[in-house]
């Protein structure tokens, strides 16, 4: 027996049930991307879709695993080092005047991106004046965040990767590795000190459905490798809730492969990296 659907319309069916029986609405990620997903754990459960959808209303306990199964969670330390070299040295020094600044790490994953940037801002003196922000909607990757212990077989570029953001300035005193990190041989474990964990508030948070309770506005989002997954509306109205939540001059922080369209470029300055609001600006559909 083949355990897949050829046909986008059902699956689409199956995610308006998913609604209905769930927190979760996937109703608006992309075609491609849920068809490729829903596929997979019908495969890896070796289940029907029409079997797949009586377990999704009757079991919510097998739902929170499906969830855990749909979500992408791909992330790595100092992900793209150039971006990270380009952030530290170009665009993160111009904040040393602020007296606070707000952070919001939105589809945080496991946490590496979050620490990554921790380092940056230790090490440029704005880690202490700063109130960082870790979302995401799977509860399980949240664990693993809040944990900061990571199997360094899965991370094995992490001390390049270090190297080449916080010490590629051949001028600069070295930073060593170990300021942050734990290494147990052992059991191949790196683990994350407390200077990086301890400021961090990691959150559930669902960007289709809610509002972030928290600061009024954000200095800086990161947000990448996210945008990807979802649909041109949903694209769209998550943009313009970053739009509304940043700061004038505020850096919104995308995948290599995202970007704006439309009427968001009107609303940003794309500067390498980096995406900077240039007004206060608010509309309505």
């Amino acid at each position: 027996m083949t355990y897949k659907v050829d046909n986008i319309a059902e699956i689409k069916t199956y995610l308006k049930e998913l609604k209905k029986y769930s927190p979760y609405d996937f109703c608006e990620y992309s075609d491609s991307s849920i068809y490729r997903r829903i596929n997979k754990v019908l495969e890896d459960h070796r289940l029907s879709l029409d079997e797949l959808m009586d377990k999704t209303r009757s079991d919510s306990l097998f739902v929170e695993d499906i969830v855990q199964e749909i979500t992408v969670n791909t992330t790595e330390f100092f992900r793209d080092p150039e971006i990270w070299r380009d952030l530290y040295t170009g665009y993160f020094p111009s904040l040393k005047n602020k007296k606070e600044l707000n952070v919001w790490h939105a589809g945080c994953s496991s946490g590496q991106e979050v620490y990554s940037n921790n380092i940056l801002l230790n090490e440029l003196g704005l880690l202490e004046k700063s109130n960082i922000v870790a979302t995401d909607l799977n509860s399980k990757m949240l664990k693993a965040a809040k944990k900061g212990e990571y199997n360094h077989r899965y991370n094995h570029k992490i001390i390049d990767n270090f190297n080449s953001v916080i010490n590629g300035n051949a001028f600069a005193d070295k930073v060593r590795f170990d300021k942050y990190f734990e290494f147990s041989g052992d059991n191949d474990i790196i683990r994350v000190k407390k200077i990086l964990k301890s400021c961090v508030d990691f959150r559930r948070h669902d960007l289709v459905k809610g509002d972030i309770s928290s600061f009024q506005k954000f200095d800086i989002i990161f947000c990448r490798n996210v945008l990807i997954y979802f649909n041109t509306n949903l694209q769209t109205r998550i943009l313009k809730y970053f739009h509304d939540h940043l700061t004038n001059g505020g850096m919104l922080i995308l995948g290599n492969h995202e970007g704006l369209t439309g009427f968001f470029k009107t609303k940003f300055i794309k500067n390498g990296p980096v995406f900077i609001k240039t007004n206060a600006f608010h509309f309505q559909y």
